[in-house]
């Protein structure tokens, strides 16, 4: 069955005409996805607006566009708007008409964090939103809506943050969409993918994962679901050497133990230089040992001072350790 992926990136923007580079669809096998997939395939022969649920990074937005490209308006554009910071005015595009002459219908519109919206935008958007939208049935002369939000929005509503009847006009179909820690079965797919991905983007060769680094993978709980799995393909593939990159995804990916809820990518230049510090740290503990842990004989064969030596041990938590 089939995997939502989000690109990674922001791509796209603010009255873009199409989707941003890097969506994509990738076939999958965990049983969370099945149903999420068959919905899909029935959201796309109607025009009835779709409210998906998700946490950030689990791929709202590539959902969209799968329904999108499922539907009669695969053809017409699919644009998504950044809800933060959106103008009334902005919101025209909803009520597109088909044009004229040519039989083609509008297209698909893809409002991103609905929570995010301004009170000016809501009261907009109300008005913009057909009473009966198609009656359920897909080729609507208006472009179809799809919203996509992280948080709870009965929340929101309770709190006054967002109008009551936009609520229940926008969710009467909500397609919610599991995070990664509960489809694990999709990330040896979906690393895959990634993979394949970066490695033509850099011009690497695609690297053959060990049976470790998978099992690092299947471990880690991913607070940024999809979208900090996707981070970690692009350390491994750009560094080039799966050792010196797990060693850094290592101090950057915690464990599901530690209860994090971090929901930040990882950034290369942190796993570059992460990875840096954990091949430094076993580069120096190798010398020691073959020294038998002689710091001054270590600190001559590697080429540095030996108060720097004593530094560094002391930065990894061994500076007990050894004859001087």
């Amino acid at each position: 069955m089939g995997n939502l992926l989000p690109s990674g990136g922001q791509g796209g923007g603010e009255g873009s005409s199409a989707a941003p580079a890097g969506l994509a669809f990738v076939e999958g096998v965990s049983a969370s996805m099945r149903p999420v997939e068959a919905v899909i395939r029935e959201l796309a022969q109607s025009d009835v607006p779709v409210l998906v649920l998700a946490e950030t990074g689990a791929g709202k937005q590539a959902t969209a566009q799968r329904i999108h490209q499922m539907s009669q308006r695969s053809a017409q554009p699919f644009r998504w708007f950044p809800c933060l910071g959106l103008r009334p005015e902005d919101l025209e595009v909803l009520q597109e008409q088909e044009s004229r002459g040519t039989g083609t219908i509008a297209g698909t519109i893809y409002l991103k964090e609905l929570a995010d919206l301004s009170a000016e935008c809501q009261a907009r958007l109300l008005e913009a939103l057909p009473q009966s939208p198609g009656n359920g049935v897909a080729g609507s002369e208006r472009a179809r809506l799809i919203c996509g939000s992280a948080s709870d929005l009965e929340v929101e509503v309770k709190r006054g943050r967002l109008r009551e009847d936009l609520y229940y006009r926008i969710s009467g179909v909500c397609l919610r969409l599991p995070p990664l820690r509960q489809r694990k079965e999709d990330i040896p797919f979906l690393m895959g993918y990634f993979l394949r991905k970066y490695a033509r983007d850099f011009r690497h060769t695609v690297p053959d994962l060990s049976a470790e680094t998978l099992r690092l993978f299947l471990d880690y709980g991913w607070p940024g679901n999809l979208r900090e799995l996707e981070d970690a393909a692009r350390v491994l593939v750009a560094l080039g050497d799966e050792r010196v990159a797990l060693g850094g995804l290592r101090a950057l990916l915690r464990r599901p133990e530690t209860g994090s809820s971090s929901s930040a990518g990882i950034s290369l230049k942190a796993a570059s230089r992460a990875a840096s510090r954990e091949a430094e740290k076993e580069l120096i503990l190798n010398t020691l040992t073959r020294t038998r842990w002689n710091r001054r004989r270590a600190a001559e064969e590697l080429q540095i001072s030996y108060k720097a030596l004593l530094y560094k041990l002391k930065q990894i938590g061994f500076e007990g350790y050894g004859a001087s």
